[in-house]
């Protein structure tokens, strides 16, 4: 198997459209109402959804995650970019400086990480 993408469901999908597109540029793929960015080997899709209704009532309860080279540039890039900060750049764990990790909110209230890539091949 492959994780393939994510897709955002919103009922005011262009607003999460222009959000994403300060972050990310402009997207990669769009069609019949949807838009996607590739990043990395991945897709991150926002669309409309009739089941989706104002804002993320709980945001903690679903990350995704970025992996960065660079957290601390990245996170300077997408702040400047007008992203919405939930949490600077801290390390995960005591004493050491891997696992960067910065934490954003989109317009919907959903949460998104830059994180220190982790794991075998880091």
């Amino acid at each position: 198997m492959n994780f393939n993408s994510i897709l955002i469901g919103s009922e005011d999908p262009q607003r999460l459209v222009d959000y994403y597109s300060r972050l990310f540029g402009k997207p990669t793929m769009e069609d019949r109402g949807y838009a996607g960015w590739q990043i990395g080997s991945g897709w991150i899709t926002v669309g409309p959804h009739d089941e989706v209704h104002g804002k993320n009532a709980q945001p903690g309860r679903l990350l995704w995650n970025i992996e960065s080279a660079d957290v601390k540039g990245d996170f300077d890039r997408f702040k400047a970019a007008g992203a919405t900060v939930v949490r600077e750049p801290y390390v995960l764990g005591e004493g050491t400086d891997e696992g960067t990790i910065a934490t954003f909110s989109d317009p919907d209230d959903n949460y998104f990480q830059l994180m220190s890539p982790m794991g075998p091949q880091a």
